[in-house]
């Protein structure tokens, strides 16, 4: 017992103390593969494989795994589950990483905390799915947790960038309330979004039922508060050029290009017959879309926490001694 309290001790002691280059590189992994599961599991979708395996935690009533007769379908559906353990593995490698912070940085040991909790709560809410036939509903909701695990990925990605945000806002009030509007047409859009596909051709295997709306009228629905989203992006990048508002010029910019990069996609793929491969690329730009306003969000803000010794603190440090105006 007193060697395995000494072991425990001595790895408890090689955890980060600060927000080292460790911790930085999971953060950025944890946003990656939340990124990455929504690709695969539209790819679930988009190859008719969703009830690959027909029955949830089993693969079959019989089989924890997919079996020789389920064909391509079985690979493609117990291959997305088998990713889960990715998302575990990398949930609980960072909130590890962060256990020794977690009195000089809470933020950090929440924003992990919650990582990690979300991972089962998607695998249940997937099993749902499953057990439902795919419900075009649930799976909708199954999608929103992916963006809200984005969103807080994000958020943990840019923490332990930039340390923990002060409460004044290091821009001008007009910026804050125009980038404000901007996110919640962001949340429209992929909310109708969510919807228009539930009306749609991909359902995921060809006996599941449509939620009975109109995908013709939902797609000019769907680009209302997209186009809404552009304009103020492009507002906030004239006011980025005009004030020099050098703190939030690169998240901007990012933010254009992912918008200019899913309309793109998105005007392609209903003028194309919604081709697979589109479909799936416009999912995940979703996903970076979300990730790219989030991260405007977050710097608006100044800073007030930056550890010299910490992993990129030379950026973050150079930015809050920076004037928000030039």
């Amino acid at each position: 017992m007193k060697a395995l309290t000494t072991t425990f001790s001595l790895l408890a002691a090689r955890l980060p103390a600060v927000v080292d280059r460790r911790v930085v590189a999971a953060a950025w992994v944890s946003l990656v593969v939340q990124i990455g599961i929504v690709g695969t599991g539209g790819a679930v979708r988009l190859t008719g494989s969703g009830l690959g395996c027909p029955t949830w935690p089993r693969c079959t009533p019989e089989s924890f795994v997919n079996t020789p007769e389920m064909g391509i379908h079985g690979v493609i559906e117990f291959g997305n589950r088998l990713l889960t353990f990715v998302l575990v593995v990398v949930a609980v490698v960072t909130f590890v990483l962060v256990l020794r912070l977690r009195r000089e940085r809470p933020d950090l040991f929440r924003l992990a905390l919650l990582l990690g909790l979300g991972i089962p709560a998607q695998a249940v809410l997937g099993g749902v799915t499953v057990l439902t036939g795919l419900d075009p509903w649930i799976v909708g909701a199954h999608f929103v947790v992916s963006i809200v695990l984005v969103v807080l990925a994000t958020m943990l990605v840019h923490r332990v960038r930039f340390g923990r945000p002060s409460a004044e806002f290091a821009v001008p009030p007009l910026f804050v309330v125009i980038a404000k509007i901007a996110a919640v047409a962001v949340g429209v859009t992929v909310l109708v979004g969510v919807v228009t596909t539930g009306s749609g051709p991909h359902a995921g295997d060809a006996a599941t039922p449509r939620n009975g709306l109109d995908p013709s009228v939902l797609q000019h629905v769907h680009s209302w508060p997209a186009y809404l989203t552009l304009g103020l992006t492009v507002t906030l990048l004239a006011m980025v050029v005009t004030a020099g508002l050098r703190q939030v010029r690169g998240p901007v910019i990012l933010l254009l290009a992912v918008e200019v990069a899913q309309m793109a996609v998105g005007i392609s793929q209903s003028r194309l017959g919604l081709p697979e491969i589109l479909v799936g690329l416009h999912m995940v730009l979703a996903c970076i879309l979300v990730a790219a306003m989030t991260t405007v969000v977050l710097a608006m803000r100044g800073r007030t926490s930056v550890d010299p010794r910490s992993a990129g603190s030379g950026e973050a440090l150079r930015e809050a001694q920076r004037p928000a105006m030039a």
